[in-house]
């Protein structure tokens, strides 16, 4: 019997991934944090998936937490705050050897949740995808992208990634994911900040030309003084066909601020100052705009971490 996948997250990824599964007749489990959230989803028939203007509906199965059923395969698609004390919560029906598959933002939450179940084999993806939620359970599928998947330890392409071409999600394996999760931690230290500062759509940093440069010179130092020379090879030109493709959409971060939720600062640009100052590297545009976002976050009464 083909193991299910178990999805922890129905947000914009999780659901993503868990529709595509769904109707590629791949068996997908959407686990779900509360009594309350599942009556609500049972309520809402499902996910609903909208793309080119159509919506389609699934009716995925979901379950809690506590539910019985062991998990041997998992998506763990919740903020990179919440993904370890998630997955703790189901560590009990962990076989030995399961897959976790990571896709979260930033870098360090993935390296801790490695350490701390080292009997399963941690998959760590880095998404382009572009996906948000309308409402409740209804995701949006905003512009195709590509996932890069890869362990750490550099570990063979396991066999369940041809379930990922019968659902259609764009992927490749990678030996060098900790090069693509740098690449894109600097991508996002570059952008989502200032949009939020600035209060903007991604577009509208093209008039901040300036600090995108000196950021984006300051993000490759960073990235050469961790290895990771091949990650920080063009960057400012990457960022600013980022910022021209996504000219309409507004970042991750900002969409956290407005909705009132916790942003990831501390596994984007937190993540960057701190092993800037590990490296002994100099980062005052950097660790300036750390400053300036983490107050913006406290009058707003967000966490500043």
């Amino acid at each position: 019997m083909t193991p299910s996948w178990h999805i922890l997250g129905a947000g914009s990824l999780g659901g993503l991934w868990a529709t595509r599964l769904f109707r590629a007749g791949v068996p997908p489990r959407v686990i779900l944090r509360t009594p309350q959230r599942l009556a609500d989803y049972h309520a809402s028939g499902g996910l609903s998936l909208i793309e080119h203007d159509r919506c389609s509906l699934y009716p995925v199965a979901a379950e809690l937490p506590d539910a019985r059923t062991p998990i041997s395969r998992l998506l763990v698609a919740c903020k990179a705050y919440d993904a370890e004390a998630a997955i703790a919560e189901l560590a009990p029906r962990l076989v030995k050897g399961a897959d976790i598959l990571l896709l979260q933002n930033g870098l360090g939450s993935q390296q801790a949740i490695a350490e701390r179940w080292p009997d399963s084999r941690c998959v760590f993806v880095s998404s382009t995808e572009g996906a948000y939620r309308e409402g409740d359970f209804r995701i949006v599928h905003a512009g195709q992208g590509h996932n890069w998947l890869g362990a750490p330890e550099g570990r063979t392409p396991p066999s369940w990634l041809a379930e990922l071409d019968a659902a259609g999600i764009p992927y490749a394996w990678t030996d060098d994911i900790l090069g693509k999760l740098w690449r894109k931690l600097a991508i996002n230290c570059a952008i989502n900040p200032l949009s939020v500062l600035h209060d903007c759509r991604n577009g509208q940093l093209l008039t901040q030309r300036t600090s995108l440069h000196r950021l984006c010179n300051e993000l490759g130092d960073l990235l050469r003084a961790c290895n990771q020379a091949g990650a920080a090879e063009g960057l400012e030109d990457e960022v600013l066909r980022v910022v021209e493709a996504t000219a309409n959409n507004y970042s991750s971060m900002y969409q956290d601020v407005r909705n009132g939720r916790r942003t990831e600062v501390s596994f984007l640009l937190g993540q960057a100052c701190r092993t800037a100052q590990r490296q002994g590297l100099a980062t005052p545009e950097l660790c300036g705009l750390l400053e300036r976002l983490q107050a913006f976050l406290r009058r707003h009464g967000l966490p500043a971490d």
